[in-house]
């Protein structure tokens, strides 16, 4: 049974999206409105028709070392790397969304080339630092795991940051400033967003309210110690997709059973709920998100029966993505493969 929370009535204080959105101050958005809705919620099964790309993504001479030279060239900052699928769902949204807004299309283009790939193609391709490898074994060497994934190199060929999953534009907007202006080289993108967000307003109001939350005290070495997966949701009050989730996957029966074999603890990210981490250290649910690097609320971070992580949901997500990634823990997938693309890799090749 979900239990809604009350929204407070102060003000949102977050900045709102504009033409001074590459300043030096981090904009984001968190509107509820109609608008968000389209973004966010739409269908995540799979497409009944192939997804074309954009007319100007690029793709590759076969050697990201050329495909870098080619851009340096131009005057661009280096290049994004795109890890899709031909019937993603969330691929399609973030072309519909993201490189629809015409500022963000415009600065992306600017700034880099945009090489796209297929997750399971097996054309072969040379990563920057000279080593071979197919599409597929490419996106498993960057865990990926969700896609679309980005991977963003500077014009020295080192990749410098990853984005997995969908996000909505005014992150992945974030996302595009925070590497082309090098903050990556001085705080990680949580920090850089968390200077957007006040995180005295989302501690404002109540959480979700689920029976398969672990009541307080929250202390994951002794969760552990009956064998079981603990799954930990880093949530927010006021939080429009935390709702979503909520109201969407976790409403159905099949994820709920899923849940049920774990050990699952909700926290919110920014109070000082007191908390003994997998490692054993006692922190604030608050420092241990900082230490994590999540910057994206709601976020889902799965840890084995040894208290090691075993993956993290951090981006838009609905049922089949969840079901997917919770068949997988409780499976033990992370025992048959190195990481989860690579297991799905796995299940596709049994499944022929």
């Amino acid at each position: 049974m979900i239990k809604y929370k009350k929204f407070s009535a102060l003000p949102i204080l977050l900045l709102l999206l504009s033409e001074s959105a590459y300043s030096s101050t981090p904009v984001v958005s968190e509107n509820k409105s109609a608008l968000t809705d389209s973004i966010t919620i739409f269908d995540d099964s799979q497409l009944d028709e192939e997804l074309i790309y954009p007319d100007w993504f690029k793709l590759s001479i076969g050697d990201l070392r050329d495909d870098l030279a080619e851009a340096k060239q131009a005057g661009k900052k280096g290049i994004i790397t795109y890890f899709g699928q031909k019937r993603c769902a969330y691929c399609e949204q973030f072309f519909k969304t993201s490189l629809a807004d015409t500022d963000i299309k415009n600065y992306l283009q600017k700034h880099y080339d945009l090489i796209a790939f297929d997750i399971w193609g097996i054309e072969d391709i040379i990563d920057t630092d000279g080593k071979q490898f197919t599409e597929r074994e490419l996106s498993i060497r960057y865990k990926t795991n969700f896609t679309p994934s980005l991977v963003f190199y500077n014009n020295e060929g080192r990749p410098v940051f990853r984005l997995r999953g969908f996000y909505p534009p005014y992150k992945f907007r974030a996302a595009l400033k925070y590497v082309t202006e090098e903050f990556y080289k001085k705080e990680r993108f949580s920090e850089y967003i968390a200077r957007a967000n006040p995180g005295e307003y989302f501690l404002n109001g109540g959480l979700n309210e689920r029976e398969f939350f672990i009541d307080a005290p929250y202390d994951i070495p002794s969760l552990i110690n009956n064998g079981k997966a603990t799954a930990v949701f880093f949530e927010q009050s006021n939080c429009h997709a935390c709702d979503l989730l909520h109201s969407g996957p976790l409403s159905k029966e099949l994820s709920i059973t899923e849940l049920n074999k774990m050990n699952v603890v909700q926290l919110n990210m920014w109070s000082n709920t007191p908390i003994t981490t997998p490692e054993g250290i006692k922190t604030s649910a608050k420092s241990w998100a900082k230490t994590l690097d999540l910057f994206y609320a709601p976020s889902i971070v799965f840890f084995n029966e040894d208290g090691k992580e075993i993956i993290r949901v951090d981006s838009v997500t609905h049922f089949y993505r969840l079901w997917g990634v919770l068949d997988y823990v409780n499976k033990k997938g992370y025992k048959q493969a190195d990481n989860y693309q690579d297991w799905r890799l796995k299940q596709r090749k049994i499944k022929n």
